[in-house]
């Protein structure tokens, strides 16, 4: 489901498929145990070009995972958000608490 890199020392995950009810468990032990083999990362870019429909859970995964880098000194941004759910974040006010950007290259630009 998902797939963590670097980039410029920035973590990058790229989470394909849905993000549902039925799927966080998988994204949230994936995205913990690279975190544990890759202590030294601190920010992060999700990488959501691949998602294409994503519900409340999803969305409740993403601000939980936000929490917990930010508690380790870090930072989470978002990047290739689709229409679908570019609306869960509309609707929710979410897109206020992340930083959305159009590209991963520019969500790992943004930290410098």
């Amino acid at each position: 489901m998902i797939d963590c890199t670097k980039q410029d020392g920035i973590g990058v995950v790229r989470v394909g498929g849905a993000m549902t009810a039925a799927t966080v468990d998988s994204f949230r032990e994936q995205l913990a145990d690279w975190q544990e083999r890759e202590p030294e990362v601190k920010n992060f870019v999700v990488d959501l070009e691949s998602v294409d429909f994503m519900d409340s859970a999803g969305l409740g995964t993403l601000i939980a995972a936000l929490k917990r880098i930010s508690e380790r000194g870090g930072d989470m941004k978002i990047a290739c958000l689709q229409k679908k759910p570019r609306m869960v974040f509309e609707i929710t006010r979410a897109h206020k608490v992340f930083e959305i950007y159009n590209s991963t290259e520019d969500a790992v630009r943004a930290f410098a």
